[in-house]
């Protein structure tokens, strides 16, 4: 299984979701489920965003059925060469067993091993990195998930999922 996950962040709670699927070019989800940490986020701190999102990507994992067998989440991977974003931190929280593709909606100017992709008919590139996995193998991965939009369709699923949790 693949896993794509989100946090939302709310004034006094944290939402986290989990959409399960087989394949990359899947439309639907086999499994859903969300997460909610009845407190405030943790404050942002600039190359320490891992710290805000990683504790509740951690708790939605736990209410998955199975561990998956690749996790997609929204950001980076790597911030620069040697220096682990969210996806980094979050494959070493896992024990490095599991790959994970990050997938930014924003370029991130210090950010070297991202490869800039295009979907649609946006001009707007998405950042994909990844650990564990080969980088140019994410990137044809995410490039072909299903959705004729910017942001593929099981990306803006799990999106709206951590919006909506309740």
């Amino acid at each position: 299984m693949i896993c794509c996950l989100d946090v939302d962040y709310r004034p006094s709670a944290c939402a986290a979701a989990a959409v399960s699927f087989r394949a990359f070019s899947d439309a639907v989800a086999v499994h859903e489920t969300t997460y909610l940490h009845p407190e405030p986020p943790e404050d942002y701190q600039p190359g320490q965003f891992y710290r805000r999102e990683l504790p509740h990507l951690l708790a939605v994992l736990q209410r998955l059925p199975a561990p998956p067998e690749l996790l997609v989440i929204d950001g980076f991977v790597w911030l620069e060469q040697d220096t682990p974003g969210l996806g980094a931190h979050l494959h070493l929280a896992l024990g490095g067993a599991t790959p994970v593709v990050g997938v930014a909606k924003r370029p991130y100017r210090k950010a070297t091993s991202a490869t800039a992709i295009l979907r649609g008919q946006s001009r707007a590139p998405l950042w994909v990195s990844a650990v564990g996995y080969e980088v140019s193998l994410a990137a044809a991965a995410v490039a072909a998930m299903h959705g004729e939009h910017r942001i593929p369709t099981l990306l803006q699923r799990v999106d709206r999922l951590a919006r909506d949790a309740r």
